[in-house]
């Protein structure tokens, strides 16, 4: 992949993450929140992001979202393909309400 080509991608993932996540917190904050993984200062700044700013930082060369679990557990439940795919996803979402919010540095 050319390097052109990548950090168009991730301009692009940026700007429709930000806006995603601007509706969800403006729409239902608490629920926002939670399903992005933010807290109250985090969830705060990116609510009250401008379209400028929004458009400044999606053209950063670093990706604003990340995967927000890493234990493999997770990941395991999420991708089962059992005949209690609804309690894996279920028991997914109870390991990620335990997850820590992103804070503002």
């Amino acid at each position: 992949m050319k390097q052109a080509q990548l950090l168009e991608e991730i301009r692009e993932a940026n700007l429709s993450y930000l806006m995603l996540a601007q509706r969800m917190l403006r729409d239902d904050r608490e629920q926002g929140m939670f399903r992005l993984g933010l807290a109250e200062e985090v969830a705060d700044i990116v609510a009250n992001l401008s379209p400028a700013q929004i458009l400044k930082i999606a053209a950063s060369n670093m990706l604003m979202c990340s995967f927000r679990f890493t234990d493999d557990i997770v990941w395991n439940l999420l991708t089962s393909h059992s005949k209690d795919a609804k309690l894996s996803g279920l028991h997914a979402s109870l390991l990620m309400a335990a997850q820590p919010a992103t804070v503002a540095a």
